[in-house]
């Protein structure tokens, strides 16, 4: 794996030790809520609040730029700055909170040792918040946040959604309670830690012997936008058998020794996308065959018609996993298209 490679995944920069000892001790926890130097990100429907006055204008780098794009800053608020109705909410009405870690590469606005929380808000928390609130995608903004925005949102943003989906117990259906700040939830009748998950995802970017690459078309996509193939790893198998596997179902491709080159999480809703690099099979015809189920188009790219500035193909975003094995194949940044 290339150290380089790593760095220059958007959503694998952090910035923050997650201090695990600290989750389990609940006065200290609310000692750290309670100090002057603790900060908090607020979440509504998956998006962040942005800092005020910032009113960044976020691009995936899917179609065409926006006229202006400012550098986006997510809020990270001092808890006892938050609105009354925030503060005071209790019992089911109260939004989850999170405990995230201590900023560990600090700045003059949030120093090294910080300590970082999020709130969960639903409809009726977020709309108590005073006007204007501007809220952020994490797609949409990734690459232009620092390592620490980047970091903490992602992090708030994978656990704010399995805190979603797990208010109840998978093994019996009661309901569950919320310890180790946020970090893990007991089912109330059988006394069992239920922990957070991650689905392993597999993509791949996948070279002839021409050195092409092989892009699908999703059905879930506009008709001219291409990115790798990709897919989740099943129960007992490795990433590289998954890899194999998941490339001969969507594409007929047979690809021989997937070599890793790097991960990064995607919490859309609870994924790790785990990248690798792959040649096709000397011993298999290179023909391809989509799947017509989640892929409908597949095509072999040159470097001269990715970087063709007469091109329509909508490549992945600035902050996917995708975009940067892409480029690193490419062998540098892909060419933005010309504004319409």
């Amino acid at each position: 794996m290339s150290r380089a490679f790593q760095a220059s995944l958007p959503l694998a920069r952090h910035g923050v030790d997650r201090d695990h000892a600290t989750r389990s001790d609940p006065a200290a926890l609310e000692a750290l809520w309670a100090s002057a130097e603790a900060r908090v990100l607020l979440l509504h429907r998956g998006r962040a609040l942005a800092a005020s006055g910032a009113n960044p204008v976020g691009w995936d780098g899917f179609g065409t730029a926006p006229e202006v794009t400012v550098r986006p800053v997510i809020a990270l608020t001092e808890p006892s700055l938050l609105p009354d109705a925030l503060r005071s909410a209790e019992g089911d009405s109260a939004p989850v909170r999170l405990y995230l870690g201590r900023v560990t590469s600090g700045s003059a606005e949030l120093p090294a040792g910080s300590p970082l929380f999020a709130l969960a808000l639903d409809d009726l928390l977020a709309e108590s918040y005073p006007e204007p609130a501007e809220w952020l995608d994490l797609r949409m903004v990734a690459a232009d946040l620092d390592d620490v925005g980047a970091g903490v949102f992602t992090e708030a943003l994978a656990m704010a959604n399995w805190h979603a989906t797990h208010r109840f117990c998978p093994r019996c259906g009661s309901s569950t309670t919320i310890e180790a700040g946020g970090w893990v939830r007991r089912c109330t009748k059988e006394n069992v830690e239920l922990f957070p998950r991650t689905d392993a995802a597999v993509i791949v970017g996948i070279v002839d012997a021409d050195d092409r690459l092989l892009l699908g078309s999703n059905a879930l996509w506009e008709n001219n936008r291409f990115s790798l193939l990709a897919g989740f790893v099943e129960p007992g198998e490795s990433l590289e058998s998954a890899a194999v596997r998941e490339i001969g179902e969507e594409s007929g491709v047979v690809i021989d020794d997937p070599e890793y080159v790097g991960s990064q999480p995607w919490p859309f809703p609870a994924s790790l996308m785990v990248g690798f690099m792959a040649r096709v099979s000397p011993d298999h015809a290179a023909e391809l065959r989509p799947d017509g189920d989640e892929i409908l188009e597949l095509r072999w790219f040159t470097r001269e018609e990715i970087a063709d500035p007469r091109s329509d193909v909508l490549l992945p975003g600035r902050s996917s996993i995708a975009r940067a094995i892409v480029e690193r194949w490419f062998g540098g940044p892909l060419p933005e298209r010309e504004r319409a």
